[in-house]
């Protein structure tokens, strides 16, 4: 469980009511993808043959670039999270990344889970140094965040942090 049981309106888009601006939005879906790719390797080098959780991410780029529909990401996403299902460990928290980044473009609010899932997967990949891998990676994406979402993010990495497995708690912000 990564979102919330009651929604924040600064991740729902204004034309439904929120706070969020379309191009935050795309930002948003844009840094969850860069998350994901950090730690796509953690699958491909399971999973050589399945292309699913790329294609994911690659579609979840092509939204933020309006090159396709919401519908398209979202369901690119469903197939990288497939994907995941007969794996264990750091495969298939990078496949879960990936999942949730595509579907950032549907709920701006799973920007947070692809980002909690490749810390997942560091750690997994990293069994005697789990600790040190997931602050060495929330560091990384912390790097990665553009200023126009720096704030909104980091604010809700403390909110979301207990259900996103406290991955975020032991590194200070940047």
């Amino acid at each position: 469980m990564i979102l919330p049981k009651v929604r924040d309106d600064r991740f729902i888009t204004i034309r439904r009511g929120g706070t969020l601006t379309d191009s935050d939005h795309r930002l948003l879906a844009l840094w969850a993808a860069a998350c994901a790719e950090h730690v796509l390797h953690l699958f491909e080098s399971v999973q050589p043959g399945d292309p699913r959780p790329r294609f994911a991410i690659e579609q979840v780029r092509a939204w933020g670039r309006g090159e396709i529909r919401m519908s398209e990401s979202r369901a690119a996403g469903g197939h990288a999270m497939a994907a995941a299902r007969d794996l264990r460990g750091a495969a298939r928290h990078a496949a879960f990344a990936a999942g949730q980044a595509a579907v950032t473009a549907h709920v701006a609010a799973h920007e947070l889970g692809a980002a909690a899932y490749a810390i997942k997967a560091a750690r997994a990949a990293a069994p005697a140094a789990a600790q040190d891998a997931g602050r060495m990676e929330c560091r990384w994406q912390r790097e990665q965040l553009p200023e126009a979402i720096r704030d909104l993010v980091l604010d809700d990495q403390r909110l979301r942090n207990q259900i996103c497995w406290s991955v975020f708690d032991s590194v200070p912000p940047v």
